[in-house]
């Protein structure tokens, strides 16, 4: 046995990019992505990935070179996904909801060669670009659009910023493309393929680099947990740019999907899309759960006619939102993973003698993350400090900690973040989520670890209280923060948006002390919000995670609360 060694014949490496070749034999002449009116099929979207990467290496991309992409969910931000690796080049996604000057940040500290932006997006890369010190290279722009006049807009706007740069535009590279390229195959499976940055939700964006082998496996492992069967059709809420769409963007070419692409939309958007298209599958943040549980009137629906399969993941969802959510026909699977995951690698499997349970329940069930995928390998809680697993009991906080192959390579010129969250005790990747682990072995997230509220000695999950806020009928959105305090040290302190202005007897909405009483009545006194703040609408990330670190500086900002002893 010993002398059987690794061969080329067996040892090929990983890549996600190998599903879009298999898609274009299988599912030639099926739909592969529509957008509006148009529609491409497989053959045509392989086809023209090629004649990308063939433009992109013909205009001087080279292996290990970033290209970025600044667009919504438009058929090019899918393609690119297979066009730039096949070049060689690494991709790098950008939030489209960053301002010009972090933008400016991440594309001088990514080194980016080219950049693909949407014609939409024009003044944020040029304001970003200005912003370049005279000593720094600039990237090469290409421009995403079908519409003529925009192009020469965007063109004028560019020339005003970088008069020497040789404008291209996304169709043009593919006109002029080759669609029998041969296209460049990663040297190993541990090779760099992406690089994300993280959305910022509690320190500064750091770049998070993964392989062609993790993506591969962590797509391939989504579904499988999902069961998504061959033939869906996928809706795309969710930003391709956050964590490359969870790995959905490789894995609908794995399945032969059909890729609904939306520039934006709201709840009356999704349900339009989901009787006209025949929607099966869509991924959202707990913020589009309550968006869809919460629309009423215009296309908004009370019950769909075919069940639709919808992942949720990113923060926490509160059990009141899974249930509305899933008495309009909605199927609810909720996972959890990272950017530094790059897709779902905990997910609530969901046990058969649940569906008995009376619906509060089983919501309270599906709200907690769940066990390790099929394909990772490990999740634990564990004590930060020394690194040994909490009790099993639902009750004792620790660190979430992950071990696995889609665990990204590392942060991006960054080894000391890097060396802080993965060369700790034990050879685990150090999430910084605080959780629980359940007696039955189910994980559930209680808080980020910045946001863990010591009042008084007691260590006070805000989730905690957020779910208790949501189960009130008013509340649209619920964050709660910790506040100082003179006495306790910190409080909680609960940001709210409400769902209406009055209620439906037409009496007005709740007072900061009627919600306090709401609380005091379903959680002991000491997590009960000694400060209510009412806002039109909580700040998000692009993925709708809410900002927890803009409320922390508010409420900081407000002082000590000095009356806070109740």
């Amino acid at each position: 046995m010993e002398e059987l060694k690794p061969s080329a014949a067996n040892s090929s490496p990983l890549t996600p990019l190998g599903f879009l070749d298999r898609a274009a034999m299988v599912y030639g002449d099926c739909p592969s992505v529509v957008y509006g009116d148009r529609v491409h099929t497989w053959s045509e979207t392989r086809s023209r990935c090629l004649r990308v990467a063939s433009s992109l290496v013909a205009e001087g991309i080279r292996r290990g070179d970033v290209v970025s992409v600044v667009a919504p969910n438009v058929p090019a931000m899918y393609e690119l996904h297979f066009a730039v690796p096949m070049s060689g080049a690494i991709l790098n996604c950008i939030n489209t909801r960053l301002d010009s000057r972090t933008v400016s940040v991440l594309l001088r500290h990514a080194e980016s060669k080219f950049v693909f932006v949407d014609w939409q997006l024009r003044p944020l890369i040029v304001d970003a670009i200005s912003l370049f010190p005279p000593t720094n290279r600039r990237p090469r722009l290409i421009l995403i659009s079908n519409d003529d006049y925009y192009q020469e807009e965007v063109c004028g706007d560019v020339r005003r910023v970088e008069p020497n740069t040789d404008l291209s535009t996304y169709e043009g590279m593919v006109e002029r493309g080759d669609p029998g390229f041969r296209w460049i195959r990663p040297e190993s499976g541990w090779s760099p393929m992406v690089l994300n940055y993280t959305s910022g939700t509690t320190t500064s964006p750091k770049g998070v680099v993964h392989c062609h082998r993790g993506l591969f496996l962590v797509t391939v492992d989504s579904l499988l947990d999902w069961a998504v069967p061959k033939q869906p059709v996928y809706l795309w809420t969710l930003p391709m740019f956050h964590s490359n769409g969870w790995g959905f963007t490789w894995g609908m070419a794995a399945v032969g999907g059909t890729n609904i692409c939306l520039r934006k939309f709201n709840a009356s958007t999704i349900f339009s899309h989901i009787e006209r298209n025949g929607v099966t599958h869509m991924c959202a943040a707990p913020v589009v759960l309550n968006m869809l549980s919460s629309c009423g009137g215009g296309d908004c629906k009370t019950k769909l006619k075919s069940p639709v399969q919808i992942i949720t993941a990113g923060s926490p969802p509160p059990a009141a939102v899974l249930h509305r959510t899933e008495s309009l026909g909605f199927i609810v699977s909720h996972g959890y993973g990272l950017t530094e995951t790059s897709g779902v690698v905990v997910s609530c499997a969901w046990k058969p003698q649940w569906n008995s349970l009376p619906a509060d329940q089983r919501a309270k069930l599906k709200a907690r993350q769940g066990v390790r995928t099929a394909g990772f390998t490990e999740v634990e809680v564990v004590d930060p400090k020394t690194g040994i697993p909490v009790n099993h009991d639902g009750l004792t906080l620790g660190e979430v900690v992950l071990r696995g192959a889609c665990v990204m390579l590392g942060y991006f010129r960054d080894p000391t973040g890097t060396a802080k969250c993965m060369n700790r005790t034990g050879g685990w990747f150090y999430t910084g989520d605080v959780g629980v682990m359940h007696p039955d072995g189910y994980l559930e997230i209680k808080d980020r670890s910045k946001d863990v509220i010591i009042s008084g000695g007691e260590n006070l999950s805000s989730v905690e209280v957020e779910s208790v806020l949501y189960t009130h009928p008013a509340v649209k959105e619920a964050a709660v923060v910790a506040r100082p305090d003179e006495y306790w040290g910190e409080t909680p302190c609960a940001f709210l948006s409400l769902k209406v202005e009055e209620d439906a007897t037409g009496g007005k909405l709740p007072m900061e002390r009627e919600i306090m009483e709401f609380c005091r009545a379903r959680m002991p006194h000491y997590m009960v919000p000694k400060t209510i703040v009412f806002k039109d609408e909580l700040p998000k990330t692009s993925t709708g995670k809410i900002q927890k670190y803009l409320l922390r500086e508010e409420a900081t900002s407000m002082g000590s609360a000095k009356m806070s002893r109740m």
